[in-house]
């Protein structure tokens, strides 16, 4: 079996995996990033839809040609679509954002990886970690179809939402079926729509979840769903509630889908720990999605950027240890953990309110002169006007 030897292994060129890589072999590092893929951002699992105020802070440069649209703002609609809550960049601060190529985003996310030093390798998946002694030293990689060993100081787990790097390292990642979202998305082209704006639908059209519209142009956009995995009951129950809501939108029916894409996104609370002896995660491996929009690549950069970091310093040291690898932990649970786990608890509530509960709290949304969109200023706005209601959720406060 041929061997390599790097500093730095990562799995998975992802977002999370490729930003890591980048910040790893800006600090020196010998750093190989590989990706079980032959083609790095396909096939597209992803709403594509990003918030920019975070770019700068990993060194992302805002690119046209992995930019779609860029939006005003986002709509929210009420079970009945008779409520519409529309949050502009004075309200909703960093949520307004671009929806992307996510394929383009991921090359270009590896090409700066690339070009800070880092090996590259595809179609090139971790198929179990090299232990010795009970310590992790490695992995063994399927390389043009070949086994080979890869020696790696630390090893930085980016494999996505079926992450197994993080199970070989005895790192608990385990999900609830209250936690998993199962979800279905067309690229849908000749519809008619609001193309400055993304869509959200909540309800009983997509239990424990939401309907998502984000514009690709004109007359494009992704046209998605997420339900909640404790919700289902038969196969492909998620394709028939997106073709139900379709059907009931005239702009949507009139059209047609080019692409279908599925997968599933974590919606669980920050985990206990995402590190063990010389092994770290990030991103959708290490469970950083937004439990309440599903979002994960926000995280998975600002994630992978502290983890490329933490592991120079490591190498700077000599100490691979779990222990100091709770420099990673401090700076990305001080980034995102608080955010998570309040939205993760609002997830929780919501998955048990009604249509007509989700009906009062959107229309009372809807009619609030909101100036700072808040948790705080939410609740006190539905206060207001239903006291029973937020009882239900109080404790969010």
């Amino acid at each position: 079996m041929k061997e390599y030897e790097y500093d730095v292994l990562v799995v998975g060129a992802g977002p999370g995996g490729s930003t890591a890589a980048r910040y790893a072999a800006m600090g020196g590092a010998r750093t190989l990033l590989i990706e079980k893929r032959q083609d790095i951002g396909n096939p597209v699992r992803c709403g594509e839809g990003i918030s920019m105020d975070w770019l700068p802070k990993v060194g992302i440069e805002p690119r046209k040609e992995w930019i779609s649209a860029q939006v005003k703002g986002a709509k929210i609609y009420s079970p009945s679509e008779k409520y519409v809550v529309t949050l502009t960049a004075e309200h909703a601060g960093n949520e307004v954002g671009y929806v992307i190529e996510r394929d383009k985003f991921d090359k270009y996310l590896a090409a700066l990886a690339a070009r800070a030093g880092a090996d590259i390798w595809v179609k090139s998946p971790a198929v179990n970690l090299i232990k010795e002694d009970g310590e992790v030293r490695g992995a063994v990689v399927r390389r043009n179809g070949e086994l080979v060993k890869v020696w790696a100081k630390v090893i930085i787990g980016a494999d996505g939402f079926e992450s197994q790097v993080g199970r070989w390292a005895g790192i608990r990642t385990a999900l609830s079926e209250n936690d998993i979202i199962p979800c279905v998305q067309y690229r849908m082209v000749g519809i008619d729509y609001e193309e400055d704006f993304t869509h959200f639908y909540i309800g009983s059209c997509a239990p424990g979840g939401y309907v998502w519209i984000f514009p690709k142009g004109p007359d494009e956009a992704n046209v998605g769903i997420g339900v909640t995995l404790k919700f289902l009951r038969e196969p492909g129950e998620v394709k028939r509630y997106l073709d139900r809501f379709i059907e009931r939108h005239p702009g949507l029916a009139k059209g047609q889908p080019i692409e279908i894409v599925t997968g599933g996104v974590s919606t669980n609370r920050p985990l206990e720990s995402v590190t063990a002896n010389r092994v770290m995660l990030v991103g959708d491996a290490a469970r950083m999605i937004d439990p309440i929009t599903g979002g994960g690549i926000k995280n998975a950069c600002l994630s992978g950027m502290y983890a490329g970091q933490v592991a120079v310093e490591a190498l700077e040291t000599g100490d691979f240890s779990r222990n100091f690898f709770g420099k990673y932990e401090e700076l990305w649970r001080r980034e995102f953990e608080t955010k998570n786990l309040r939205n993760w608890h609002a997830k929780e509530v919501l998955m048990t309110l009604s249509d007509e509960d989700l009906e009062k709290i959107v229309e009372v949304l809807s009619e609030e002169d909101i100036e700072d969109i808040s948790a705080l200023s939410l609740f006190l706005a539905i206060q207001r006007r239903y006291p029973e209601l937020v009882r239900k959720f109080e404790h969010l406060l």
